[in-house]
């Protein structure tokens, strides 16, 4: 079994981390991680990306990128940036992306409009397996915007696209953050239970 991941939004939305605390989860399963990543804009509101690879005792990889149209599945915390991720994603892939966009510096600039929803309309066109997170409203009910990470890693987990459970996510979180924030992030990993 080799799973293909494919994490990509704005930087400052906590994809690095979502991508250690999967890759964590998945070798105290027993598994082999190769990941990635893009941040040179982070700071700037810029894509960030992270590829994943995960491969049973049965399977071995050799470099943590993969080809387009290899993507399982692509956690998007952008809505534009899961189109443009897009044609990495197999034919039978799922892709789980949160509604909120995060209005692009050059949008902004030439006072253009962005929603997000016409990208939500084009991955639901073109996608057989898409689901849409409120990310905003979720946040706003846990009491935090900066758990946003936690509950795209929860829908993951709990929709069953990555192979280890809730509870294997919150060790793994408990393993990383301080502990001051483990409770506001479990709550937002059990979001989908």
């Amino acid at each position: 079994m080799i799973k293909n991941i494919l994490l990509c939004g704005v930087g400052g939305q906590g994809i690095v981390l979502t991508s250690k605390l999967i890759a964590s989860a998945s070798m105290e399963k027993g598994l082999e991680v190769m990941s990635a990543e893009t941040i040179g804009m982070a700071q700037k509101g810029g894509s960030v990306f992270s590829f994943l690879r995960l491969a049973g005792s049965d399977e071995r990889i050799y470099s943590p990128m993969f080809a387009e149209g290899q993507a399982d599945l692509i956690i998007a915390f952008e809505p534009a940036e899961a189109v443009r991720m897009l044609p990495y994603l197999r034919d039978s892939g799922a892709v789980i992306v949160n509604s909120t966009p995060v209005m692009p510096v050059t949008a902004a600039l030439r006072a253009s409009d962005y929603s997000g929803a016409e990208m939500i309309g084009y991955l639901r066109e073109n996608v057989d397996n898409v689901s849409v997170i409120d990310g905003s409203s979720l946040c706003r009910s846990i009491g935090s915007p900066r758990v946003l990470n936690m509950l795209m890693l929860g829908a993951a987990a709990s929709g069953g696209y990555l192979p280890f459970t809730i509870n294997d996510a919150v060790a793994a979180m408990k393993r990383t953050v301080k502990p001051q924030f483990a409770q506001l992030n479990e709550k937002a990993l059990r979001s989908f239970e």
